[in-house]
Parts: C-alpha cells; structure tokens; sequence
C-alpha cells in the first residue's frame, strides 16, 4: 500500500537500518503466487507482502512473485495495487517448504472512497474528507511535453486556473484557486513539496522557480480550496494549497527500472496579424507625408516578415530513467532526468538536469517509519531578448534585414540625420543577436522525516521533519558596444557619450530551512474514531541578493573581473516564520464528520505586538451514504453534505522589513560627483510601523456524491471569502524624500462562486472503457473598501500601464469593481458599424470630453473557467484529451490600438500596422482613442490544450521488458473572437494576471512522441 506520509529518509539512517528486520521467527519457508485482474491477466509491479512485517515482493511481468524468508505459521498476505480494491489471504507457512497459493483476483476500486488523500500533515480517506479537496494521480495529469509541474493539472481541477506567461522554456505561470485573496499582495498559493513548504517568490536567472522540479517525480497533486483545509497552513494558506507528493519505493519491491524519452517539434501556430511589405508601401505612399515616405525601403521587392524571421521550428528532447526497488527493509527509487528544449524565438533554450533520492524504510517492528527525499536540479538558460517580439510586430517591412558594413554589426537601423533614431523600433535580429543573456541556476529540495510508535501510548506518534530548500542563481548579459540596442547608453556618469552596450553580472542565493515536529493520536472512542494533532514548525528565509556595478562593454570592461555596486557585496535580508498548530477530526460511525483547527503564526515581518496572528477554522459533514435508509441502495454510491468556515493570513508583500525605518541606495545613473569621483545618494523609503497580517475569513457548503456503482460522481461547492485589512499600496501625502505610494493595511475585498465537478464512467467493459470528467468555477471578486476615510470624489487607483502614445494607465481598482476593471471611454459609431475616430461618449454631461467620461468596463478575470476531459481505451490502445476554457474574461489589445498611421510628422519613425488599420483608418495617438472600450475585447477561448494517443505492447524480450509508445499534440487549437494572437494573458509574476496584449511570445503547438519502457 502507499505510504500515507510526505517526507522522504536520511541516508545515515539507511545504513543504520537496513538490517533491521521486523520477522522473528524460529523458521523460514517460501510463498508462491500469482496475481491477476478481472479478465484473468498477469498483473506486474502488484506489492504482496506479509501482514504485520516488511516481508515481501513484487509481482514480475506475468503477475507472478516469490516471496523469501517468510515467517512460519499462520501468515496474511496483503496484496495492494494502485487503483485496485486491496485484498488479504491467509495462508500457512512450512518451515523449510515453498507455499504456493492459488491466484489472486485484484478487481479495479469503482468507488476510491478508501483512497488516500494527501492533506495538510498527513493523509485522509476520501470519504472523511470536511474540506474542499481535490487530488490528480499520474495516470490523470496532462500528457506531451511537459515542462513544469503545474502544468500537469492544467484544466483538471475546479477552481483551479494555471496560465503560462507565453510559450517560452520554463515560462512562468500564474496560479490562481478561486481567483486569490487579495489586492496588492501575492495571490500564489502555497506549494509544498514532500512535506517542504518551498519558496516560490523568483529566482534571479529563472523564469519560473518550478521549472527546477522534474515533473517525472511526482505521483500526485493534491489542492485544498477552502479554509477549513488549508487554515492548518495558517499565514501562507489565504490563496489555497498546494501538495506535491514524489514518487517513491514500496517495501518488499523487487529492483525495476523504468526508462522513457520524449521527443518534441514546436511550431508557432499563429502570428500577429500585420500588413506586408506592399501592404504597407501602399498605405505610406497614398496618405504618408514626404518624410514618411522617406523611410520606406528603396527597394520595392523587399516584403520582410519579420515574425518569421525570429521564430523557429523548435526540437525537445526529455529522457529519464529511475529505479525503484528495496534493499533488505529499505525501499528507494532513485532517478535522473534531462531535458533540451529549444525555445521558438532564435537562440532561447533550456537544459536541466536533476536527479532524486528516495528512501522509505519502516524499522523496529513497523514502529518507525523513516522518510528521506533529496531532488537536485541544475538548469543552464539562454534567454533570447524577447524585445525582438514586440519589435517583429511594429518593425518597417519595407526594410532589409541586414546592411553590410554599417556601424551596428550590418543590422539593418533607422538613421535620422545620419545618426541612429533611437526612438525608431530597433531591428528585431539584431535585438536576438547581439545579446547574450545566460544564466545558470541551482536548486535542491530534501527532507527527512521520523514518525515513530510511541510505545507508552498505543495509538500515540511522534513526527519529526527536518528540511531544506537552497537555490543559486547566476547570470550575466553581453551586449556589445556596436549593437544599436544599446549604442548610446551612458550609464555610469562621467563616462564619454559613444559608448555603449552592457557587461552586467547577476547573482542571488536562497536558503530556506524547516523544522516542524507534532504528535499524532489515534483512539477509538465509543463508535468513532478520534484523530488528535498538535505540533510546532519553524521556518527561515534566508535570501543573499548580489548587487554588481552596471557595466559599459568596452575592451577593457570585458577583460575586467565584475566589480561590486558602492562597495556593497550582497543584500542578505532574512526572515522567520513560528508557528503552533493543532487539529481534531472525530468520525462518529462513518456518519457524522467534525473538524477543528488552530494555528498561531508569528512572522518577522511584523513589529513585535503585531507578529502573531491567529487562524481557527472548523467544518462539519454529513455522509447520508452511513446512514441505514442509504446504507445499501446500489443507486447511491456515496453522499455527503460538507459545512465549513475559517480564517487565513497572508504576509507575501515582497519587502522584507516594511516596518523599520530605513534609508535605499539610489539607481547607479543618480550620483553625485564629488570631485573625479561619484556617488550614491541615500533616500528614506516609506514604512508602517503599524502594519499586520491581512486576514481572509471563507465560508464553503458543497455536495460530494456517486451513483450507480459509482459511475457518476463528483462534488459541488459554493464559498463565500472576504478579506480584511488588504496589504496595499496607497497613495499618501508626499513628504521629504519619501514616496508617495505606501504598504499599509486598508481595504478589503470579497469574492464568491461556486464549483462543480463531475466523472461518468460511460462505457465499462473487459476490452473498452470510456470515462469522461468535466470540472467548472464560477466566481466573482468585488472590492469593498480601498481607503480608511470616506471620500465621495475618490474614483480608485489607476494600474495598467500601457504602450503608445504617453503611456497611460487602461485600469482602475474601484470600490464596488472586480480589480483590475478596464476604465475607458465609450466609443461612438457611425451607421456602417465602424467606430467614429475622436467621438466619445460624453458621459457626464458636461459638454466636453475629458478623464471625467471614463468609466469602469469588464474585467480582466473571466466569469467562469471550464475544464474538460475524456480516456478511451481498447485493448492495448487508449486515447485522451483535454481542454480547458475561460468565458467572459476581457483583454485590452494593446497590440490593436497602436494601429494608427499619424499623418503629422513622425519624427523619424515608421513602424508596421496592424490589419486592423485597414478597417478603421486611424491616424491620431491621442490618449482619448487609445483608452477607448474599442480596443477592450471579450477574450472567452476554448483549447484542446492535449491530445493523447497510445499503444502498450506490453511483455517483450522474453517477458522482461514491457513498452508503451504514445502520440501528443499540445495546443492542438484555441476557439476565440479575440482579435489579438492568444487570448491567454498574464503578467507571468505573483501579481495579479493584468490582462493586457502588449505583445506574447507564442505558445507553440507541439507534437510529442513518447517511449517507455519497464524492466
């Protein structure tokens, strides 16, 4: 059976104990056997062991086992396989002789109310679950290329939304369960890993911090929704949970070797819609002035796409191998894995490599259980300048790519007045390839974990884990003095105009230390059980952020070792996490189901009088299914009605200390000089000494239920979550040398919704099977509250920077609004249908079109998020997909209002339209036009976001081997009316997803094959 604990062991402790058997027995005999499934097959990899010992085996490829040095007398096998019903045989076992027992039938488990599932610090069946709860398995995850670990349960889960931030190797994501808790402050949720709760706050020279975690290792994921399941998680918990469990060793297993290899071709599916080179020359020659038409390439032939020009068809490779066995007592899985994956812009790639140790013995007569996991990964990145997507949208495509002999390395530049026009795009291939921007990155996450019997008390264990999460990051940027890119910076003041380019160093360590010991107790007590927790955890950040000169790229700075900035040689900020923690379950016949918790969290963050804060929650459920008038219907397979309530913190704001009083070094190009020699200036930040913990209180009911044999089942939520005292950024009154903008405690914010998720069992059989499972989140989030005063002419605070014209803001954070609300004018047309340029609607009546006809518009968060999936399978041969949508979610196409061809002069600049010109014929940048509600667009999509096929040959060589081979198309489509090139969009940060279109880099369709073979 699976072991029901996180953590993994300690090698010392291995070589301490593998001789440490749990069988004292005056003889030894032998046990035979073979296990099969309902249709009478072999079944490989089953655990047999013998009840009450760590002696046993696996069975080989023809279901077969053997199992040695088995205890004479009256003996239970226990046989178990994931995804099957667990059966025990008893059998009498002769001194000296071989017991061969009859074959054993495992039957697949219709109904997993026994599975385990991965809670906070520990494990519950599914049927005692009081929370909102949902657990993926590997045989459920998201099939191809798969790159990060959240990418596994893309549209699996209700609740649920992770968005890549383009198609990038190791992009970001943003993680949302139920759209997050708050305003300003992070809205990650908080991932643990084995046990390890990790840092996932960034990493200087990583896009993404789990890209360093081989998603080939992990067995399972389990996410907790609500606060009565996450609220034993305390101050981090406010966004939801999220569990990992790796893959590990079973007791008694006999040595199998697992090899697989994925090979992958990408390819950009789409591309921003823009006109050609003719397009273009005709536009410029019929409404251009002369200096525009200046600018136009000389040769008229030339029609450079320039997107296709920095994309690529991209190849992957991702090959793995592990080991899974036991030697003596002591279970272990050992791994490797490496992947290559090339990016689709010119010279972006991403090589890891990782490997983990698992070991999981159960010593002293089965008293203790020793858990010890160590993952390792080291990711070499080579990030292309992703400027060059932008800039192969709006670059001129009348315009060679190259001009041999120009000072710019022979990159084609806009010139103005011979001189380089540094407001002109710059020439995407140049952009590419005259930067260098490598980083390396280190990563590795361990623990171990001692959950030992107390024997003064049955029922009574003592849980001590000790782990560690250390990251490096070290990166450098090349860009040399010729590239226009950088041509005339003048960084470092005093130094002669003309020169250019960079040489710049970065460098940060992180190191995060965990210890958390509790007891556990377990006690029948009348007709139910009791399940008592209580326990301690301390946890220390430890972040070392290196701060180098910014560096010219001349001959001499190229030869020069990196110096420090201002003599400083790191920022080495720390901070402390203390925490007490308690939980009761009581399950009164398998009817009626209480839970309590409590955790007391301290944080450094805080002053002393504001660190600790406390989070109680508590839930109740009723299983109707316990009940005698449900006890045995065969059309009800499971229900039960769940209650719950709880309060959660949150503290993530970034700064590290925003109570203390404190003084920051200025950027490197604000120096005074005194004499030949220049230096920093120092200016007061802004502090709270009052500032706290951001509290969220939910409330959640839902429904979990089966029917007929299980073959439909699901469960369904609605919650209600308010936050209070949000960690905000606000505006306050500007004072000497502070900044206007300050983190306090003021505003709140709402949000409620309801889930639902739903699996059928359509078909099945002994050679076809059809499962289907859909999953939907309905929510809403409201801000209540943004100041502590009441003041009727304040509208909100204005977010969302966008391009063009004088860069203004396209959102507004409203009370009364969803965050992020689009705050636009309204847009007039005419007859035809087509919008009127520089007529809006005035709004207020006042006779002039001014910022007071804005108005709040859509949200960037969609309405409802949509997940769908299907597994066929026939014989050997199976089939799966999955898709996911997101309806009435809105995006500002920043791309699309850009287009407008000015006719005033252009100072030198003639950049490419989007078709969408063609249709308005916009020829102003006014700041009017470019926030009008024309350019917000619904951005509902559906995509298939996998498509998997596969083949099991099963036994070869000689029945030693067995091989799967399986087909993949990722983003095989998307069904969208949004104009731009994919209707995703996020910042790719722990913020808040945005939701506008400033350009992205494709997310690829990738065609994946796969190998997997078994020993």
């Amino acid at each position: 059976m699976k072991n029901p604990y996180l953590a993994k062991m300690v090698l010392p402790l291995l070589c301490a104990g593998a001789g440490i058997s749990s069988v004292h027995a005056q003889g030894i005999g032998t046990v035979s056997g073979r296990v099969v499934d309902e249709k009478g097959e072999g079944l490989p990899g089953v655990t047999v062991l013998i009840e009450g010992s760590s002696v046993g085996g696996s069975t080989n490829g023809d279901g077969t086992y053997l199992i040695q040095n088995a205890p004479t007398g009256s003996q239970t096998l226990v046989i178990s396989f994931i995804g099957y019903s667990t059966q025990r045989q008893t059998i009498s076992v002769v001194a000296g002789q071989n017991t061969t027992v009859r074959a054993l039938t495992l039957s697949e488990n219709t109904t997993l109310l026994n599975e385990a599932v991965v809670v906070g610090y520990g494990v519950q069946r599914r049927q005692d679950l009081t929370g909102a709860v949902s657990q993926i398995s590997e045989k459920e995850f998201v099939k191809g290329q798969v790159t990060n670990p959240e990418q596994l349960i893309q549209g699996k889960v209700a609740g649920l939304q992770v968005t890549t931030s383009g198609g990038a190797p190791g992009a970001g994501s943003t993680i949302r369960i139920r759209g997050g808790s708050s305003l300003t402050a992070s809205n990650d949720p908080l991932i643990v890993i084995d046990g390890v709760p990790v840092d996932n706050r960034g990493l200087s020279g990583a896009a993404n911090p789990l890209s360093l975690i081989n998603p080939n290792d992990i067995e399972s994921i389990s996410v907790l929704k609500d606060a009565s399941s996450t609220a034993i998680y305390g101050s981090r918990a406010s966004n939801g949970v999220i569990i990992v469990t790796t893959k590990k060793g079973v007791q008694g297993q006999e040595l199998r070797v697992n090899v697989s290899s994925q090979n992958s071709v990408s390819q950009a599916k789409k591309y921003v819609d823009v006109l050609s080179g003719d397009e273009f020359r005709k536009v410029v020659l019929a409404q251009g002035n002369a200096q525009q038409i200046a600018l136009l390439g000389q040769d008229q032939t030339v029609n450079t796409d320039w997107q296709r020009e920095i994309y690529r068809t991209a190849l992957t490779t991702d090959n793995n191998v592990s080991l899974t066995g036991a030697v003596g007592a002591v279970p272990f899985r050992v791994s490797g894995g490496y992947l290559d994956q090339e990016g689709l812009l010119l010279k972006n790639d991403l090589k890891r490599y990782t490997g983990s140790v698992g070991l999981s013995p159960v010593l002293l007569d089965g008293n203790l259980r020793v858990n010890v996991n160590v993952k390792g990964s080291w990711v070499d990145n080579n990030f292309s300048n992703q400027g060059a997507v932008g800039a192969a949208v709006f670059a001129n495509p009348t315009l060679p790519i190259y001009a041999p002999g120009n000072p710019y390395g022979g990159f084609n530049e806009v010139l103005k007045d011979g001189n380089l026009n540094t407001l002109a795009t710059r020439n995407p291939l140049g952009l590419i390839n005259q930067r260098r921007d490598r980083s390396t990155v280190k990563r590795s996450i361990g623990n171990i974990q001692l959950d030992y019997a107390l024997p003064f008390l049955t029922g009574l264990r003592a849980n001590l884990n000790l782990g560690y999460d250390v990251q490096q990051g070290r990166g450098s940027v090349l860009v040399p003095s010729t590239a226009a890119s950088d041509f005339n910076r003048v960084a470092i003041a005093g130094v002669a105009a003309g020169q250019g380019g960079l040489n710049n160093f970065s460098g940060q360590d992180k190191n995060n230390r965990l210890l958390e010991f509790y007891l556990n107790y377990n006690k029948e007590v009348g007709p139910g059980r009791l399940d008592l927790l209580a326990g301690h955890s301390y946890q220390r950040f430890a972040d070392k952020n290196y701060v180098f000169a910014d560096r010219l790229a001349n001959e001499a700075v190229y030869a020069a070792a990196p110096t420090l900035f201002s003599g400083l040689d790191y920022r080495d900020p720390k901070y402390v996490l203390l925490s007490f923690y308690g939980r009761a379950n009581y399950n009164l016949s398998d009817k009626y189901l209480l839970t309590a918790t409590m955790r007391a969290d301290g944080s450094s963050r805080f002053r002393e009088g504001q660190q600790w804060g406390y989070f109680p929650s508590a839930a109740a459920a009723w299983r109707l299914k316990g009940e005698d008038f449900l006890l045995n219907s065969t059309a009800v397979s499971e229900l039960k009605l769940r209650l719950g309530y709880g309060q959660t913190g949150q503290q993530d704001i970034g700064d590290i200390y925003p109570y203390l009083a404190r003084y920051t070094f200025s950027e490197s190009t604000s120096q005074y000089q005194f004499g030949d020699e220049f230096s920093n200036t120092l200016r007061a930040a802004p502090y709270d000494r009052n500032i706290k913990w951001e509290t969220s209180t939910t409330y959640n009911a839902g429904i979990d239920y089966g029917f007929l044999d299980n073959r439909f089942n699901g469960t369904f939520d609605v919650y209600y979550r308010k936050t209070d005292d949000l960690l905000n950024n606000v505006f306050v009154p500007a004072l000497s040398n502070l900044s206007n903008k300050l983190t306090t405690n003021v505003g709140s914010l709402e949000s409620r919704g309801l889930e639902a998720a739903l699996n059928v069992d359509v078909v099945r059989g002994t050679q076809f099977n059809w499962t289907v499972n859909a999953n939907a989140n309905l929510y809403k989030l409201e801000i209540t509250k943004l100041t502590n005063a009441t003041d009727p002419s304040y509208l909100g605070d204005n977010v969302g920077g966008i391009e063009g014209g004088n860069n203004g803001t396209i959102q507004i954070n409203s009370v009364g609004y969803q965050p992020n609300a689009f705050y636009v004018y309204q847009q007039v047309y005419g007859a035809d249908g087509k919008p009127l340029e520089g007529v809006y609607v005035d709004r207020n009546g006042n006779g002039t079109i001014d910022s007071d006809d804005r108005y709040q518009y859509q949200s960037p968060a969609p309405k409802a998020i949509l997940g769908f999936g299907s597994n066929f399978s026939y014989g050997k041969a199976s089939l799966a997909f999955t898709m996911r949508a997101n309806l009435g979610n809105y995006v500002y196409n920043n791309v699309r209002a850009q287009a407008a061809f000015p006719q005033a002069g252009s100072d030198g600049v003639l950049n490419n339209l989007n078709r969408e010109f063609l249709t308005s014929g916009f020829v102003t940048n006014t700041t009017e036009r470019l926030q009008s509600d024309y350019y917000v667009e619904n951005a509902s999509f559906m995509r298939l976001e996998n498509l998997t096929a596969g083949y099991d040959f099963g036994n070869i060589y000689k029945d030693k081997a067995n091989l799967r081979v399986s087909l993949a198309v990722q983003n095989l489509f998307v069904t969208t009316n949004y104009k731009g090139l994919d209707p995703e969009i996020t910042t790719g940060t722990g913020k808040t997803a945005l939701g506008i279109d400033n350009t992205i880099y494709p997310r690829p369709r990738t065609i994946t094959l796969g190998l997997n073979l078994g020993f």
